[in-house]
């Protein structure tokens, strides 16, 4: 093999480039909801409604699904709390229409406050948390420990305390 063709192999770097549309602020993988790609917007000023939040996200494509988190007494975006701001969760129908939301609406501002979006469903990066692929933690040689019957029974069947 010649340097020129180790060269392009290692520009190459196929799954990188897949997945890289697809990696999130956390540098996890996002991952496809049933019928299309969630956002989540965080942050949602207290008196966005969702015609707003339609009208800010509409600009990166068809917005299929569209649910603005409101506070059930006073009707605005989720109790304002130093803890818990208002949020909303955004489908698109492509890969491509979420993440030019993420990429285009990112530390941006609606009604003056400054929103965060990303994908909503992650899989979180490799040696990051969680148990890692199928059947980690499991034990071999069987699926669950079972408790062990007393070792004393008499000859009626029972267990004998003494």
């Amino acid at each position: 093999m010649t340097s020129t063709e180790m060269e392009v192999d290692a520009a190459g770097s196929g799954p990188a480039q897949d997945e890289s549309p697809m990696q999130t602020h956390g540098k996890a993988t996002a991952v496809r909801s049933i019928e299309g790609w969630i956002i989540i917007v965080t942050n949602v000023h207290e008196e966005a409604d969702e015609e707003t939040i339609q009208d800010t996200f509409g600009e990166f494509g068809e917005v299929k699904n569209l649910h603005l988190n409101l506070d059930r007494r006073s009707g605005y975006p989720g109790p304002q709390t130093d803890l818990w701001q208002g949020y909303a969760l955004i489908e698109y129908a492509t890969l491509e229409e979420a993440r030019a939301a993420i990429d285009g609406a990112h530390n941006t501002k609606i009604l003056d406050q400054t929103i965060q979006v990303d994908f909503a469903f992650v899989r979180p990066p490799p040696g990051k948390g969680g148990r890692g692929g199928r059947g980690a933690g499991r034990r071999s040689g069987r699926s669950r420990s079972r408790s062990r019957s007393p070792d004393h029974k008499d000859t009626d069947g029972d267990v004998d305390i003494e």
